[in-house]
């Protein structure tokens, strides 16, 4: 892991590189970061195609001592609201002790050929601390098949605050092994009660 100050710098040279309003990008991860030293970050930049439409969005995480922060920002076309283009930024601050869970699914290909070390085709972080759950439901059952009783509704909730995809043939190889940096630290740090790795 690189000293705290390297990571600090890391990031904000990783905000320029994205190419995607840096300055108000930067400022809004600034902010929430505060004082406090990075120990991990995460750029990542994501084009979508709607209708006859180019949008981007840029979400970062960024891991501290104490905090696992998330930006993201949107772009917009001029519309109904605005008659020029617009972005919107927004930042969220939990604490490490608050993280529920950390998931991170890979995606190999030829498995029977496997060898370690071998970077993923791509991998999916899913991050939870309860402020966002899905609850699929659907008809319970008693198993008898002749059963016309009303059993009620059977479903699960599912914590699913944070889900970022990245894929080495979309975002590059550099880009998943930040992927997987990022998710072994928060892992760490969720490990160890909320102290990040130094």
């Amino acid at each position: 892991m690189a000293k705290t100050g390297t990571a600090t710098q890391g990031l904000r040279e990783a905000i320029e590189r994205s190419g995607y309003y840096p300055t108000l990008v930067g400022e809004a991860v600034d902010a929430a970061v505060g004082g406090e030293p990075v120990s991990s970050y995460l750029v990542h930049q994501e084009t979508t195609f709607d209708s006859n439409e180019v949008r981007r969005h840029v979400t970062v995480l960024v891991l501290t001592k104490t905090r696992f922060l998330v930006s993201h920002t949107d772009e917009q076309a001029a519309d109904g609201t605005s008659p020029t283009p617009y972005a919107t930024t927004s930042t969220e601050s939990v604490k490490l002790s608050r993280i529920s869970s950390v998931v991170l699914s890979r995606v190999v290909a030829n498995p029977e050929s496997y060898t370690p070390g071998t970077l993923p085709r791509e991998v999916v972080l899913t991050v939870g601390w309860g402020a966002v759950a899905r609850l699929d439901m659907e008809p319970a059952t008693c198993g008898d098949p002749n059963c016309e009783a009303d059993h009620g509704y059977t479903g699960s909730s599912t914590a699913d605050d944070l889900s970022l995809r990245v894929s080495e043939a979309g975002d590059g190889p550099e880009t998943v092994r930040q992927a997987l940096a990022f998710a072994q630290a928060l892992s760490e740090a969720t490990a160890e009660g909320g102290a990040a790795p130094r």
